[in-house]
């Protein structure tokens, strides 16, 4: 299971609203097919998975991340159905489908079929790795990703507004990186008029992987935005992931909000003094209520700079 779960990393930020799933069949101790879920969601992993192993796929074992969909789609058939045509001796789940349209029909379908079902077996991890879609699904809304990057007394430019560069190379293509393991990207519509930022993932071989442009602002935006006027406009948007990136009352307004999930904050080992800081007001009525808010899962050195990875916020 956890060979594919890596498996469905690989397609994070490209399925749509589709979660990105990895399948891997095994019989006779050998892998004999593997699969995630392909750019734009289709194929899925279990079809991929299928047709890479053939007819040996029959008596075999089949371990997904993710409930094989039972739902019928004009884009490809469902995967219970794959599955059980198939003909496997057992299929190991990690986590169920929250989508009301398969929700546990998919593992029903195939217990019908006579085959041995197990689930639970990695679910935390599967959950963690499609939190997005678990998010658009169980809370109409994108899980959303805050990123700062700031100076170790908190600031994010100089006085005069320049902030090139706080933090270092390293650590600024590693935030290439979760920009193309998003869908979209948000800024204030001070940072876009200010900056005219391109948002796009400059890492050589991703730079096809630029996610979906958006603006906070009631005003207008450049061909190819979209805009949000406040926070809440988020839900029911057709995202599954949300990076948050530029503008301190921006952050402070989606921290103000409770929707933030995640904060991927990058510290540089500088000081600057009398500058801007990188958040306004977030909305903090006493100091105890700040406490137990987040929680660091990881924290990793680029170059000089730390970077911290935190869960938490108060979901709306």
């Amino acid at each position: 299971m956890s060979a594919a779960l890596a498996l469905g990393e690989r397609g994070v930020g490209r399925t749509g609203t589709n979660p990105s799933v990895g399948c891997i069949i095994v019989k006779d101790a050998r892998i004999i097919g593997r699969g995630w879920t392909q750019a734009g969601g289709r194929p899925h992993a279990e079809a991929a998975a299928i047709e890479q192993a053939g007819d040996e796929a029959k008596d075999a074992t089949f371990y997904v991340t993710l409930e094989p969909c039972a739902h019928e789609s004009d884009r490809g058939p469902a995967c219970a159905d794959l599955i059980t045509a198939a003909k496997p001796a057992r299929v190991v789940i990690a986590a169920r489908d929250p989508d009301p349209r398969t929700a546990g029909k998919g593992i029903e379908r195939l217990r019908e079929a006579g085959i041995e079902v197990s689930t639970g077996i990695l679910e935390n991890e599967a959950r963690s790795s499609m939190a997005g879609f678990f998010s658009r699904i169980e809370k109409d809304r994108p899980l959303v990703t805050l990123k700062l990057a700031t100076s170790l007394d908190g600031m994010i430019a100089m006085a005069d507004g320049s902030s090139r560069w706080i933090t270092g190379e390293a650590a600024r293509a590693h935030v290439h990186l979760e920009r193309a393991r998003c869908d979209a990207i948000l800024v204030g519509g001070g940072t876009l008029r200010a900056d005219n930022p391109t948002l796009d993932v400059r890492i050589p071989g991703l730079e096809n992987r630029g996610p979906e442009r958006i603006a906070l602002t009631a005003g207008n935006v450049p061909e190819g935005w979209k805009s949000v006027r406040k926070p809440e406009e988020i839900f029911g948007l057709p995202y599954n992931s949300l990076f948050i990136e530029g503008g301190a009352e921006t952050a402070a307004s989606f921290l103000k909000a409770g929707l933030v999930d995640r904060l991927l904050l990058y510290r540089a080992p500088i000081l600057i003094g009398k500058g801007l800081a990188c958040l306004g007001d977030i909305g903090l009525a006493e100091l105890t209520d700040a406490h137990g808010r987040w929680n660091l899962l990881n924290s990793r050195m680029f170059g000089p700079d730390r970077m911290e990875l935190y869960a938490g916020g108060q979901a709306a």
